[in-house]
């Protein structure tokens, strides 16, 4: 992930390259600096990898400052943005003179953003840094087998005991029904992120996401079928990359729709969930999406199956699973209609009790064991411990 900044005398054009900076998904941080008035940075500073000079009238004075952040650090890459393009001869020279390589023409395209950016990752010595990596994908084997409760209260587990900012993305089709389990009335939605795709950044983002009062923020999904004919899956990918930017987990919900369109968004994902039922036609849909997520390129490690509502008498089939796919199987969600279906009609996320509610204990131990957290003394307590089944990978 690299390190940019920013350069400009006009703070709409920075927003706007910020936002496409965001949805490449290669940004680990941006720094923004206003001209004129913005201090001039000294050698104590953490100097970005990569500069983006914005060019207007103030171009000698953008020249001049990027200039002194290649003196500072001369690894650091120049940028010129600009709306002459091509570029005039005496621009080229003076660009050339302040160590500028490469030039953008505005506006500024996203993909061309990430090709340039992807080109310098190889280049730059970027040294250990946090990984932006804090997507969780996941997705029903096949419709009905509970996906969406299962993104829901993986999400607020997330947010409660795992401490996390979580942010849950509602991409199911035909129709988001997130914010419905948690009794939710969004303004805004997927929709409004796909129109709005110039200017989302992680703060413009902020705005859309309405928040449950257990901390966790979600992004409802579509509200009307036809609203996906206008929706495509690169899109999607930009709005996930810029979530990461301001959460610490990112939960997708992407129902049981699957195809090789859903590729990028998947392959950003360090875990995706299957959640599937013991049952033939579960399992066999279960069985062919697996081998799809090899065909697309996912290391089989990073797929991970939960079976959801499940009892004592599917022991057999759990284990004939483990036998065929060679993988452990991650987690089992028992069969508590009662409980599941009082929580969805309510609108209420399986929060109480957790001591001897055992869906909230079992959310919670899937959360603890995602964020890398203590479980806490009520899910040890609960005796559930023995009903799960991890994969030692993370």
């Amino acid at each position: 992930m690299l390190r940019l900044g920013i350069v400009s005398s006009d703070t709409a054009a920075s927003g706007q390259l910020a936002a496409a900076e965001q949805q490449t998904g290669l940004v680990e941080s941006i720094r923004e600096w206003a001209i004129p008035g913005a201090p001039t940075p000294d050698a104590a500073e953490m100097m970005p990898d990569v500069v983006l000079l914005d060019l207007g009238r103030d171009a000698e004075r953008l020249f001049a400052f990027g200039a002194h952040v290649r003196r500072i650090r001369p690894s650091t890459k120049l940028v010129a943005v600009s709306a002459v393009s091509p570029p005039t001869q005496s621009l080229l020279l003076e660009a050339m003179r302040c160590g500028v390589q490469e030039f953008l023409s505005k506006p500024v395209h996203t993909d061309d953003l990430k090709t340039m950016l992807s080109r310098f990752s190889e280049d730059v010595v970027i040294p250990e840094r946090r990984s932006l990596n804090k997507v969780i994908v996941v997705m029903g084997s096949k419709g009905g087998v509970g996906a969406t409760t299962v993104a829901v209260n993986l999400g607020v587990q997330l947010a409660v005991y795992a401490k996390k900012r979580a942010a849950l993305l509602d991409f199911a089709q035909p129709l988001g029904n997130a914010h419905l389990l948690l009794d939710l009335h969004p303004q805004f939605g997927v929709r409004d992120a796909i129109e709005n795709l110039e200017r989302l950044d992680s703060h413009f983002l902020d705005g859309l996401l309405i928040s449950h009062n257990t901390g966790l923020r979600v992004l409802a999904g579509t509200t009307q079928p036809e609203q996906w004919q206008a929706i495509r899956i690169d899109a999607l990918e930009r709005i996930v990359n810029v979530a990461q930017a301001s959460s610490d987990m990112v939960i997708v919900d992407v129902g049981p729709q699957f195809g090789s369109e859903w590729a990028s968004i998947l392959k950003t994902a360090r875990m995706i969930l299957i959640v599937a039922e013991a049952n033939v036609p579960s399992l066999w849909t279960l069985q062919r999406r697996l081998t799809a997520l090899k065909g697309f390129g996912i290391e089989p490690e990073r797929a991970r199956v939960i079976l959801n509502r499940w009892h004592k008498d599917d022991d057999s089939v759990l284990k004939g699973i483990q036998k065929e796919f060679h993988q452990p199987v991650f987690a089992r969600i028992p069969n508590d209609f009662r409980k599941a279906s009082a929580s969805i009609n309510l609108g209420t996320p399986l929060l109480e009790n957790a001591t001897n509610n055992g869906l909230s204990a079992r959310y919670r131990q899937i959360a603890a064991q995602i964020a890398g957290v203590d479980p806490g003394p009520a899910a040890k307590k609960s005796g559930l411990g023995g009903l799960f089944s991890f994969s030692g990978k993370r």
